[in-house]
């Protein structure tokens, strides 16, 4: 669990595989969009810093957290890319919508790490407040999207 004042997104550069020859898919919720570009900026930042060449990370928006899936399989089911990165933040509110979305996106993308031979790799932020999230999207406790970008490029190499 994240302490206080620990950020989560150092990497040591020089102990990971390098991307330049990686393809990289990133699926992100406009849900939230405050949260889920920062967690997208982070992660193609991170891409680019480990390697990979910009005309090789390609962006594509959904319209939250329950579409990432679909989005994911189209990607997957394309074979253009090595890795897929979905992000998205759900947000617990009064009523059970948190649970069955975040349970919903969770298995969604297990699936898909069964189904294809092609990582996809989750960021999607399941707060109980909108502070946690800003907090785990370039705030205190790091760019989650950064520690995605890292699980991609090692993936890659898998």
């Amino acid at each position: 669990m994240a302490t206080e004042n620990k950020n989560l997104s150092n990497y040591d550069k020089t102990q990971l595989p390098n991307a330049e020859a990686s393809r990289f898919g990133i699926v992100v919720s406009q849900w939230n969009s405050h949260i889920t570009h920062n967690l997208q900026k982070g992660a193609i930042e991170t891409l680019i810093d480990l390697g990979a060449k910009e005309e090789n990370i390609s962006s594509h928006e959904v319209p939250g957290s329950f579409e990432l899936i679909y989005g994911a399989n189209q990607l997957c089911k394309r074979g253009e890319v090595d890795a897929v990165i979905v992000i998205g933040s759900v947000i617990r509110g009064e009523t059970s919508h948190f649970d069955y979305v975040c349970e919903g996106v969770t298995q969604g993308i297990k699936d898909l790490n069964i189904k294809y031979n092609i990582p996809v790799i989750f960021c999607v932020l399941t707060d109980d407040n909108e502070q946690q999230s800003l907090d785990r999207s370039g705030g205190k406790h790091g760019n989650k999207g950064v520690e995605a970008a890292v699980a991609a490029v090692i993936m890659t190499k898998f």
